[in-house]
């Protein structure tokens, strides 16, 4: 029986890079490395993110609507084999994330609106994206890229992530296929986005780590900060 979804604390930080420097010394002194990070500890993600011609989701993010949600299909370390179809829903600080795996071939036939296959398709989400692709117009519009290197503790479920090379471009149909051209989407050549993601509570072991002078908890959207490009 599959496992109730409840939402969960997000917390991001636009941090530095002396920033990362100290809190990932401390934090690798009493967390574990995600099992599924490579042999650095890290990982690449690349996200297709959809909105629609009114740019309803990118609008809702900068006029701060509470309720809000997005649509993107992602795969790690440019791996074709694992896909998968997401939907994050937020309420203000808290996210809750719904996913299903799809092909490639599914993957591909998405991406060029070849859509009536969805509707008969065993995921509820697959399904959801197909009507809100119809009658809200979703589109795949960005690409989004990054490094993220993730650190997880068992006490209040906790996962800290440091996310780096953000990079960005316009979507474009065949990108699976061939090299992507992008560019930096941070402000700065060393900035990285901090996220802290926790269930009812965030031990104080945690909250003292990530809480230095300079940083500041704001809410960033790695999605609004790479449509700034188009």
């Amino acid at each position: 029986m599959e496992q109730e979804k409840r939402f969960r604390h997000e917390l991001k930080y636009d941090i530095s890079y002396p920033d990362y420097m100290a809190m990932q010394y401390r934090l690798k002194k009493i967390m574990a490395v995600d099992p599924h990070a490579s042999d650095d500890g890290k990982y690449r993600i690349r996200s297709i993110y959809f909105d629609n011609y009114c740019d309803k989701a990118l609008r809702e993010k900068i006029d701060g609507v509470a309720k809000r949600e997005k649509f993107r299909i992602r795969y790690y370390n440019n791996d074709l084999s694992f896909i998968t179809l997401e939907k994050k829903m937020k309420i203000d600080n808290l996210c809750l994330k719904y996913d299903a795996r799809i092909t490639e071939e599914e993957c591909r036939r998405i991406l060029n609106r070849d859509l009536d296959w969805m509707k008969e398709h065993p995921s509820p989400l697959v399904r959801e994206l197909y009507a809100k692709m119809c009658y809200q117009r979703l589109e795949p519009r960005v690409l989004v890229s990054y490094v993220r290197e993730p650190y997880i503790f068992r006490p209040g479920n906790v996962r800290v992530t440091f996310d780096s090379c953000v990079r960005t471009t316009i979507y474009q149909r065949d990108f699976l296929d061939g090299q992507v051209f992008d560019v930096n989407a941070m402000d700065g050549p060393g900035d990285m986005i901090l996220e802290v993601k926790y269930d009812a509570f965030l031990p104080g072991i945690i909250r003292d780590i990530i809480q230095v002078n300079s940083v500041r908890q704001q809410s960033f959207s790695k999605y609004g900060a790479c449509r700034r490009y188009g």
